[in-house]
């Protein structure tokens, strides 16, 4: 992971301003429907000093539904940098290793993970709007396909995490989208090795809200294949919590399928704002993924996996039927 990529910014925001920003993983068993959703966050409002949050969710589709935890720490807690993304309390995010834990009444989880993984993929097309305050949401994947080594604890259980696959994610900004849809694909057959990650947002401009804006790549025959972008005409998204129907043209790719996967397989957070608005997000990291690729208007594959895809969806409706896990967020 190149530093210059992944470099915590929450050190450097001046006080008087707000902001967040995650680092993240999703790591799915390839055997069995089961995967894991860890984030630590950095949250900060103008004028306060920031605190650091960890998550943890534990999917399993053989089960009633998803097992939660979050813990939030205060600025004391919290650090960046002598090798490590981010810091909090003794939960650590590093390049190639992710230890930590999250105690709370609803579970008892921790984890010890190592990491390898693909180059990294910048969602954004232009290197100036990483630079720019404007989109006020920046995303990128230090590793959009990466495998996993270690273990997870879980209320007494031991999970033996040995191959599995998922990916790295990293977030920033002032603000988040007023409507967004994170989806990710990892091994999609055939054939084996593709993945594919897009961020699919609309944004508030004033008093209006944009259209469907998709950016995001597929990695396709050992290529890596932009989608998207804000020039993209003939966007399609049909959306709902516990699904997603697609057209996504531009870039170099067009792709079209669905993302999807029971209701009770889906985890509901709250997801703050630093201005103090919130939204509600529901995510599911073992969702059922079926895409079609094609290049310059021709055929180029069929991808598709049964438990290998996360979906998420962030809004603002609160009657979305997916329970909201009981931790406040900001």
């Amino acid at each position: 992971m190149p530093p210059a990529a992944t470099e915590a910014r929450f050190p450097h925001v001046p006080e008087g301003r707000g902001h967040y920003e995650s680092f993240y993983l999703r790591a799915v068993d390839p055997g069995q429907p089961r995967g894991a959703w860890i984030r630590y966050t950095v949250h900060k409002r103008p004028g306060q000093p920031p605190r650091g949050s960890l998550w943890f969710t534990l999917f399993d589709a053989n089960a009633d539904g998803p097992v939660a935890s979050k813990v939030t720490l205060g600025p004391h807690e919290l650090s960046a940098g002598d090798g490590s993304l981010v810091r909090i309390g003794d939960s650590v995010f590093q390049p190639g290793r992710v230890t930590g834990s999250a105690k709370t009444e609803q579970a008892d989880a921790s984890w010890q993970l190592a990491f390898e993984g693909a180059p990294p993929l910048r969602h954004l097309p232009r290197a100036w709007m990483y630079r720019t305050p404007i989109p006020r949401t920046k995303l990128e994947s230090p590793s959009p396909a990466a495998t996993f080594q270690g273990e997870l604890h879980v209320d007494g259980r031991r999970i033996p995490v040995d191959g599995w696959r998922g990916m790295i994610g990293h977030n920033w900004g002032s603000a988040h989208a007023e409507r967004w849809i994170w989806m990710h694909g990892v091994d999609l057959d055939p054939p084996g090795g593709a993945w594919v990650d897009v961020a699919i947002g609309r944004v508030k401009v004033g008093p209006l809200t944009t259209p469907w804006i998709a950016n995001g790549a597929v990695w396709l025959a050992d290529r890596q294949l932009r989608v998207g972008g804000p020039a993209a005409r003939g966007t399609e998204v049909h959306e709902s919590p516990h699904r997603c129907d697609f057209v996504l043209p531009g870039g170099q790719a067009e792709i079209r399928g669905h993302v999807a996967a029971p209701t009770k397989d889906f985890v509901g957070w709250v997801y703050a704002d630093p201005d103090g608005s919130e939204h509600n997000t529901v995510n599911c990291s073992i969702a059922e993924m079926r895409i079609t690729v094609t290049q310059g208007g021709k055929y180029a594959a069929e991808l598709g996996t049964s438990h290998g895809a996360a979906y998420e969806l962030g809004m603002r409706e609160t009657d979305h039927g997916v329970p909201l896990q009981p931790f406040p967020d900001g």
